[in-house]
């Protein structure tokens, strides 16, 4: 009777753990993730570990420069954008915080320069770097193509959405933005402005850029994850508000300790990581 009752409690507690715990069964189906700026290598990575923690979810990523992820969500063609603006039509939940580096050529001696002077730069109001205690050589201005998610961070942040001067460059990848900062030589200068993990990492491999610090604060992966460093950009997951299993279990591992790992190999992790 004893061994009875004991089977029939650890039949109960098995079942209770059953419908209480996740199980791979429990996501499954494809999922499509878009976006069109430098988050493509983390997002891809993030996808297949996703993947093979969940063997029966399928994910594709659709990454082009010249694609518009939000409204690619709102039709239905995507289930998730990657972007860093929120869209009072869809749900968002960030992931992770990336810098918006300025980067100038290595032989460009201006020191620093204020977050307000970024903005004056940018709209065109300076014309040499000597206007910002830099050389006297004329600015070269590279922006970014309007549909990708930096140009909308940066000029949100900075209160000049609309105003970049139409005389600048605009360059739609990054390598080839680095590129012609490098390839750029008095008597113009160029400037532009690029996710810091990018900027942090042709820094360190030796090409002949630099950061410039912002306010007096450097670029750098603290500053940016305790917000002293003013230019920053969350990275945000979009998708409609109507609940999506797979959308959250996506999200859900996204912020989790090993989604944050890879999260934290190019960006910054949320805080609690």
């Amino acid at each position: 009777m004893i061994v009875r009752l004991l089977f029939a409690c650890w039949v109960s507690v098995m079942g209770f753990v059953a419908l209480s715990s996740p199980s791979h069964a429990d996501v499954a189906g494809s999922l499509v993730i878009a976006g069109n700026g430098p988050e493509n290598n983390t997002i891809e990575t993030l996808a297949r570990a996703f993947e093979k923690a969940n063997p029966r979810a399928y994910i594709d990523i659709l990454w082009e420069d010249n694609s518009k992820p939000v409204d690619m969500v709102k039709s239905g063609q995507a289930h998730i954008a990657i972007t860093g603006s929120e869209d009072p039509d869809l749900t968002s939940k960030q992931i992770g915080w990336d810098g918006i580096g300025i980067l100038v050529h290595l032989s460009n001696f201006t020191k620093e320069i204020t977050k307000q002077q970024v903005a004056e730069l940018f709209s065109g109001k300076f014309t040499t770097w000597a206007d910002v205690g830099g050389p006297d050589t004329r600015i070269l201005l590279i922006d970014r193509p309007r549909n990708q998610n930096i140009r909308d961070a940066f000029e949100s942040q900075l209160g000049i959405v609309g105003k970049i001067s139409d005389t600048a460059k605009v360059i739609g990848h990054d390598d080839k933005a680095v590129k012609t900062v490098v390839g750029t030589l008095p008597p113009l200068s160029a400037v532009t402005y690029i996710s810091l993990s990018t900027g942090l990492s042709v820094v360190s491999t030796g090409v002949a850029v630099r950061l410039l610090a912002v306010d007096k604060i450097e670029p750098e992966a603290p500053t940016v994850k305790d917000g002293r460093y003013p230019l920053r950009r969350p990275v945000l997951l979009l998708s409609k508000k109507e609940a999506n299993p797979l959308v959250d279990a996506f999200a859900q591992f996204a912020l989790s300790a090993p989604g944050q790992a890879i999260i934290a190999e190019t960006y910054v992790p949320m805080p609690s990581h």
